[in-house]
């Protein structure tokens, strides 16, 4: 299964790795208003620069791909669906420059269908 608590990210367009390490999750009606669940990284690259994504995943897109996918919305769930956005962003450099991403609605179902394809793989696997 995918982890989210520490992993690794890139190469971006520039060529640099960062490790990441999983900081929080946490709905942020009460953070900034929004109608949404962000999730926090902090990112290290490999000369020891130091930033932080926020990946902000629409509630309502969230509860829409879960009763698609009959996944129950989880943090663990939500937490990987954000790592799979941050990949994308840093592999592509796509937002990159922004602290906070909001994630699209279709991006969100297609992370939602590699989850579900990945948690299946490990089913048969097991």
């Amino acid at each position: 299964m995918l982890g989210f608590r520490e992993f690794e990210a890139g190469p971006d367009p520039f060529g640099r790795k960062f490790q990441v390490m999983f900081k929080w999750l946490q709905t942020a009606i009460s953070l900034r208003n929004a109608d949404t669940v962000d999730v926090k990284f902090i990112l290290t690259d490999e000369n020891g620069g130091r930033s932080e994504k926020t990946i902000a995943l629409p509630h309502a897109s969230l509860l829409e791909v879960s009763r698609e996918t009959g996944r129950n919305m989880d943090d663990p769930w939500c937490a990987r669906l954000a790592v799979l956005h941050l990949l994308h962003a840093v592999e592509t450099g796509e937002d990159i420059e922004k602290d906070l991403v909001t994630v699209m609605p279709a991006d969100l179902k297609r992370y939602a269908r590699e989850l579900a394809r990945a948690e299946e793989s490990e089913t048969h696997a097991g």
